[in-house]
């Protein structure tokens, strides 16, 4: 939002008088300590007002307000004073003799006094600087812009008139201040060459502003927000603008950095650290609705237990006031937490159902109803599923995405599917898979599509979208370039789906425009090829211009980062010296254990195991590099967690393998070999292919087997008699392989490679074969099994 030029007090140097009769009464007006003053003197003044006395009356009004705190109604308080109306007819009549300052200073101050819808003040004042646009000065146009867009006038054509003003004057334009203004007013209108060209302005004039700049570093990172452009040298530079001044952000600018910051993917640790200590000082300062939703939402989900029940009993009393953007974040934060409490969300769904009621909006349609979908017992009736069927054709893909997750949600909770309304719900959701094929089909520039699928996720995509999605990605694969390619990388890593196509073209491009690329980007670009085990056909070049990219930036990179980084290399067999080297020493490892507790749990497990994996892969693929092994207590805590039991498949191949192999006692079951893989099934044939007895060191069915081995200085082959054979098999379930063929992917296969190491012969079972037509009957699966064992068919 627009920070206009402190006017208060009105210096006397800040106006031009058209008579020097009203420096007296500006004077009068400064001395004025509340608004009855100020409407006194307009009273008594209204035949010799100037339009330099409305805009300084206008400016203290303003003040007045925004040192108070019950906003709305305080704006309500001053609109009922007689005499606002006749400040109100002043400005009316002074519009031709304002400067250009003075007409967009008083219709911003107009604006904020909260006017009626199509206030004709307001009228007249765009008007009048729709007629002077092309002479307003940079800040003069800046102040205008964000006047528009306070108005939501974000598509009009006058909004249009100013982004070509912007975009023809861009090389005079040397006031990074006032052009980030303008940046966020006109996003929504910007082609990807003026983004690009905006982005470089904005890069060459950073350095003209010092570094308590906040609100210009912050309106940078709002831009390339709304312009969905993760551009990490700026996103870095205005990172430490926060940095330096965090001890003076606000719960406002916080809570709006936190939320950019989340929308654009950029992770910052330390401004996340510091944000933490400070929302938790501001707690007890918050105990009005507007501020308060922010602090919940901010602090909730990294919030200490004391913290969160500080917090949760604050919030009920404030339901009423919020609007339902403030409804969703704030059900999203109590489901995060776990939070209990049936009378508050009773309240929740009683307000998400009555804003439903009137909403005509489809992104906000889409929010209630993704709301209500997450909050326990909840359900649709029928005239809520028609009011969603009503607006279907004005929805984009995330709105589309956003109705099927709820929808989905709900039948899949309801016990009743052969009622009326789950019989809707199902209508609902064919009529959604009709929108959204359209949609893609009618589809013909990747940047705009690409708005819509960065964020898709859920069943609903992947089963009904993700066919097409990817045929449409092919259609417009030409238009990848260094400024998308890491994005889409990421998204197809995430949707298992492998085309060798498209992946190609991603190689090609990270080859070919490397330098365009920003380290912070090489993990997304890496992960489809490492998540399915995937090598293109320059693969040697490809990779080795994505390892020299990172060392070069490798202090740069937060420790998360490099975990995740070097087990994706890992996984297609790379092991860059410089990164692990990087990672594995006690300096890395103790901040990454700080970082850790600014995560969520699901993240900072997921950080830890990532952790596990490179350091396993790193000690069985390159011992060389003399790395210890040091996630021993690590894995036995995981693991007595995690003892589970067999599938039904597992039990049955259990069952016939006894058979198979002459008893219980020749197969072992669920075992964990040195350094912590689990195998499904352990068996040992001699020399001349007999399988030898385990003695009493078989185990029960499903539970946790006893170590049969030594820490990792040993491997269980080398204790085998001579001439035989330790066979590891391996029942591949779907998500072992990619979603459209069945090719291994790169998990599956880089455990295949250590068992190789640890001297197992690996035996894979997968699901679509042993689940086969062919395989129905048990005899045919048991001499599936014998000849995958012992090379033999039937006996």
């Amino acid at each position: 939002m627009l920070r206009l030029r402190a006017i208060y007090p009105c210096s006397w140097r800040v106006f031009q008088f058209r008579t020097c009769s009203c420096k007296p009464l500006i004077s009068q007006m400064i001395k004025c300590t509340d608004e009855e003053q100020v409407f006194d003197l307009i009273k008594k003044n209204k035949a010799t007002f100037s339009e330099k006395q409305v805009e300084c009356a206008f400016n203290i009004l303003w003040q007045f307000q925004q040192q108070r705190t019950s906003f709305l109604k305080n704006v309500d308080c001053i609109r009922d004073y007689p005499h606002f109306l006749t400040l109100h007819n002043l400005a009316t009549s002074q519009i031709e003799f304002m400067d250009d300052d003075t007409l967009v200073n008083v219709l911003y101050f107009i604006q904020q006094c909260a006017p009626e819808a199509h206030d004709l003040l307001v009228e007249a004042l765009v008007i009048e600087s729709w007629r002077r646009l092309e002479r307003f000065d940079i800040n003069v146009l800046s102040k205008f812009s964000s006047c528009l867009a306070n108005q939501l006038l974000y598509y009009s054509p006058l909004m249009g008139k100013i982004a070509d003003i912007v975009h023809r004057n861009l090389e005079t334009i040397d006031d990074l201040r006032s052009l980030s203004v303008l940046m966020v007013s006109i996003s929504s209108l910007t082609s990807q060459r003026f983004q690009q060209q905006l982005v470089n302005k904005t890069e060459h004039l950073f350095d003209t502003i010092d570094s308590s700049q906040v609100n210009v570093a912050r309106r940078i990172v709002q831009f390339l927000r709304n312009i969905k452009y993760s551009y990490y040298p700026l996103l870095e530079r205005c990172n430490k603008v926060f940095l330096s001044n965090m001890n003076h952000l606000d719960l406002d600018c916080i809570s709006k950095i936190l939320s950019l910051y989340h929308s654009l993917q950029f992770h910052s640790f330390e401004f996340v650290k510091m944000a933490k200590k400070r929302l938790t000082e501001m707690i007890p300062l918050f105990d009005h609705p507007d501020g308060f939703v922010k602090l919940f939402v901010a602090l909730g989900p990294m919030a200490g237990p004391e913290e969160k029940k500080q917090i949760a009993s604050i919030l009920h009393k404030h339901l009423d006031d919020y609007k339902p953007f403030e409804l969703l974040k704030i059900t999203q934060t109590l489901t995060f937490l776990h939070f209990q409490s049936k009378e508050l969300f009773v309240k929740l769904r009683e307000l998400l159902l009555r804003y439903l009621k009137i909403s005509v909006i489809p992104s906000e349609i889409a929010i209630l109803v993704y709301a209500l979908s997450i909050l326990p017992s909840s359900n649709l009736c029928e005239v809520e599923i028609s009011q969603i069927e009503a607006v279907l054709p004005q929805c984009d893909l995330n709105d589309l995405n956003g109705f099927a997750t709820s929808v989905l949600r709900w039948i899949h909770y309801d016990r009743k599917y052969l009622d009326s309304t789950t019989g809707k719900q199902l209508k609902l959701l064919q009529k959604l898979d009709h929108y959204g094929l359209q949609r893609l089909r009618n589809s013909n520039s990747l940047n705009l599509l690409w708005k819509e699928l960065k964020s898709l996720k859920g069943d609903w995509f992947t089963e009904s979208l993700l066919e097409e999605t990817v045929a449409t990605l092919l259609r417009l694969m030409d238009e990848i370039n260094s400024k998308n390619v890491a994005e889409i990388a990421s998204f197809i890593s995430r949707t298992n789906y492998l085309n060798t196509l498209l992946l190609d073209r991603i190689a090609s491009v990270v080859v070919q425009q490397i330098e365009k690329i920003h380290p912070f980007e090489i993990l997304g670009i890496i992960l489809p090829f490492s998540a399915l085990n995937y090598d293109p056909p320059q693969n040697d070049e490809f990779f080795r211009i994505c390892i020299q990219h990172l060392n070069s930036h490798l202090s740069g990179l937060e420790p998360p980062m490099l975990v995740f980084l070097g087990f994706s290399l890992a996984a297609l067999g790379y092991f860059p010296e410089d990164l692990l080297k990087a990672i594995f020493n006690i300096k890395f490892l103790s901040k990454m254990d700080s970082q850790l507790e600014l995560l969520c749990s699901s993240l900072n497990r997921r950080v830890q195991f990532r952790l596990m994996e490179l350091n396993r892969a790193v000690c069985l693929e390159c011992p060389e590099y003399q790395i210890p092994w040091f996630h021993d207590r690590f894995c036995q805590q995981q693991y007595n967690k995690d003892i589970g039991s067999m599938n039904g498949a597992q039990k049955q191949i259990y069952k016939m393998l006894a058979e198979v192999l002459g008893g219980t006692n020749c197969v072992k079951a669920s075992v964990l070999t040195p350094y912590y893989h689990r195998i499904d099934f352990e068996c040992v044939l001699d020399k001349k292919k007999k399988p030898l007895p385990y003695g009493s060191h078989n185990i029960t069915l499903g539970k946790l087997p006893e170590m049969h081995w030594e820490s990792n200085t040993q491997i269980t082959g080398s204790r085998l008699p001579p001439g035989a054979e330790r066979i590891a098999l391996q029942f591949l379930d779907s998500r072992a392989f990619c979603r459209n063929i069945p090719h291994l992917k790169g998990k599956s296969a880089m455990k295949k490679r250590h068992l190789e190491i640890l001297g197992y012969h690996i035996i894979q079972i997968p699901h679509f074969e042993w689940n086969s037509m062919a395989l129905s009957t048990k005899e045919a699966r048991m001499d599936y099994l014998r000849e995958r064992i012992f090379g033999e068919g039937k006996s």
